[in-house]
């Protein structure tokens, strides 16, 4: 059990928040440029903080919706499972998915859900692929055991 992050019910804001900040952060990057590139010259620099303004926090609350939402999932999924395994992460990734394409209709709500628990799936397995292989390169090897004593009965012989 991970004890360095706050308990279940603040988690969900701790993420919600982290993950707005990192869409914010991104969209002003991504929108910047973007901004930038399709102004006219001599207006670029206008245009890249326009296209900041204006998109940025829309990029950011969707990320901040999908962490919120995955991070709830997810303490529910463990308080139900009363485990800790990478199965919570798998689960509360489809019910995300589901929950953020709900507005679409039944099909998009299956496909949504199916896609982001694959996409969990996978970022959980090179998780652990990745432990394992460092787990590996850390272990220590065993010495080999010493050879048996060679007595005077070996020395007669």
């Amino acid at each position: 059990m991970d004890h360095s992050r706050d308990p279940c019910p603040w988690v969900a804001l701790s993420d919600f928040g982290g993950a707005f900040c990192m869409g914010a952060i991104g969209g002003a990057v991504w929108h910047g440029v973007k901004g930038f590139r399709n102004s006219p010259y001599g207006e670029r620099r206008i245009g890249a903080i326009t296209a900041i303004k204006a998109r940025a926090p829309i990029l950011g609350g969707n990320f901040g919706a999908w962490g919120g939402l995955f991070s709830t999932f997810d303490c529910a999924v463990k308080g139900v499972r009363k485990k800790e395994d990478p199965w919570n992460a798998i689960i509360a990734g489809f019910f995300t998915g589901g929950s953020l394409a709900v507005r679409g209709g039944a099909k998009a709500v299956r496909n949504g859900a199916i896609g982001c628990a694959i996409l969990l799936a996978v970022i959980e397995g090179v998780g652990i692929g990745f432990q394992r292989m460092l787990a590996e390169n850390s272990r220590l090897d065993m010495q080999p055991p010493p050879p048996p004593n060679v007595g005077p009965q070996a020395a007669v012989a």
